[in-house]
Order: C-alpha cells, then structure tokens, then sequence
C-alpha cells in the first residue's frame, strides 16, 4: 500500500471513537514485527523513530527500510519522527519521505513553540508531510527527551485554540499526567483537563508515555478524545527480552544471527496486537 501521512491515519479517529497507535522502533527486526502485528489485525499502525534511532540508522536508511515494509503490506503505514528538537534535521527527514514529523519546541515559551511549530509545518506542507507538535511537558526520561517530573507542566487549555490555528498542525501532543519510561507508581491523569482540550479543538490529540499505563485508563483516554497513543520502552525492552531468551535458548555452537534477533519480530508483534485491541483501531485499516 506505500506510506500513509499521519493526517491520513488519524482522520475519524474522534468521530469513530478509537485511537491509532505508534510504536517507537530501533532496527529491522522491530519495525517488522510492528507492522505484522497490525497486518494481523487489520489496523492503521504509526511506527516511530527517534532522533537516536535515525543516528544508529541513518535518516535515508530508515525511510527506505519503513518505506519497503509498507509498500509489501496491504494497511496504512505511516512513518513518524518522534521528538525532534532540530529544525534542520526534520527538513531532512521530510526531505527523506517521511510521512509524519514531530517538531517538540515545547521547553521553549508559547510564542516561540508557535513560531517554530508553523514554519516547520509551513515546510512539511511543500512534502505532503503531516506535523505534530507539544504543548506543555510530558515528564520522564526516554531517547533524547530528558524533563524532570518537577519540571513537567500540564498541558493549558487556554493555550490551545490559539496554537493549533495558527500552527496548523494536524495533531497535539498534551500533557495530562503520563511520563516517558517505565513508571514508578501508577499514573494519575488528568481526564477533565484532557475532555477541556478535545471540547476546544477537533486536532487529533496524542498521548504520550504509553509503557505502563493501566487498560482502563487507556480506553478513558481514547474516549476523551485521545487519536493518537505512543508506545515506546515496552518495545525497547520486549526487543531486549527476546534477544536474552534467544541467547540462552540456543547453544554455543550457534553463529546464525537470525537466531538470536529473529524472534523479536514475533515478540513486538504479539506487544502490538495487545495495544491496537486495547486502543479499539484493529479492523479500521480500511477507513485510511
């Protein structure tokens, strides 16, 4: 089917009560198993890269490995810069044939974020590239994106109408209470600031800090108005479990690397099945 843009893949989400996932990869192995665990539920998948993963990559490498994967399956896919601070690199990523690129200027004061968001957006829109864009801090630690929880600010209603009309992004990030990384206690989030911001703006809204959040919470949120939901460190660390057990499942004697990085792509997929039943996207790959 090719690359789908995230605008694609988001549209109706609101209307049709469910959310898309996006799941942060690192290689081959768990960018395949992503997309066949949305292949084998029929949904719209999101796959991810962030900045230190198109550094351990290559940004024409990711695009072309994704862009392959896509064009072999039969479900929008749509491939995302996730978290990018650097306005150059995500030029070069759009440039690339990204489909989706999300421009974070959100440590920085509310003029700027809109200055820099819209002329990013301004680019992208050249490509036929989507943006996505942040208002407020999402707490914790994973890649390249460090806030401590002190610093961590929610997202403010009030900020929100004026940004995404004079951005015009195709989708915004809030903050209502998840963090990046695994979570040291249950998260409590925000829902009433979350259904204040859906009321405000039709923008697909995205959700950030994924790993760890309970089931029901999730289903609240999509119900609130969440489109879009991030998955990133239960990827990272299901990739690193299956290596582990791989390893020790097979003696010595063995130097097939497939071996060891094959069984990755099943163990994502079996991750990404679990998250696209829970976000109520499996059997809408039809809508993009």
């Amino acid at each position: 089917m090719g690359l789908a843009t995230l605008k694609e893949v988001l549209a109706g989400t609101r209307a049709m009560g469910y959310a898309v996932g996006a799941f942060n990869f690192n290689g081959y192995e768990d960018a395949q198993g992503i997309v066949e665990g949305a292949v084998a539920k029929n949904a719209p998948v999101i796959v991810m890269a962030s900045v230190s993963a198109v550094k351990y990559i290559g940004l024409r490498q990711t695009a072309g490995l994704v862009k392959g994967i896509a064009e072999s399956v039969n479900i929008p896919v749509c491939l995302h810069l996730d978290h990018a601070t650097d306005v150059a690199l995500i030029k070069e990523a759009v440039k690339a044939g990204f489909t989706s690129v999300m421009i974070d200027a959100s440590a920085k004061d509310y003029e700027t974020n809109i200055r820099e968001t819209k002329a990013v957006v301004d680019f992208a829109r050249i490509y036929g590239c989507s943006v996505e864009a942040e208002l407020g801090k999402v707490g914790g630690k994973e890649e390249n994106i460090v806030v401590a929880d002190a610093s961590a600010t929610f997202t403010d209603p009030a900020d929100v109408t004026r940004f995404v009309e004079e951005t015009g992004i195709d989708a915004l990030a809030v903050a209502i209470g998840t963090v990046h990384g695994f979570y040291k206690a249950d998260p409590k989030l925000d829902f009433e600031r979350l259904e204040k911001i859906a009321a405000l703006t039709s923008c697909p809204l995205v959700l950030h800090g994924g790993t760890g959040v309970p089931v029901e919470d999730f289903k609240r949120c999509v119900k609130k108005g969440i489109s879009k939901i991030n998955v990133g460190t239960e990827l990272k660390a299901t990739f690193s479990d299956a290596v582990r057990k791989a390893v020790a499942a097979n003696p010595e004697s063995e130097f097939d690397p497939r071996k060891y990085v094959g069984p990755v792509k099943q163990a994502c997929a079996e991750v990404v099945k679990g998250k696209i039943d829970i976000f109520g996207c499996a059997g809408k790959a039809w809508r993009v």
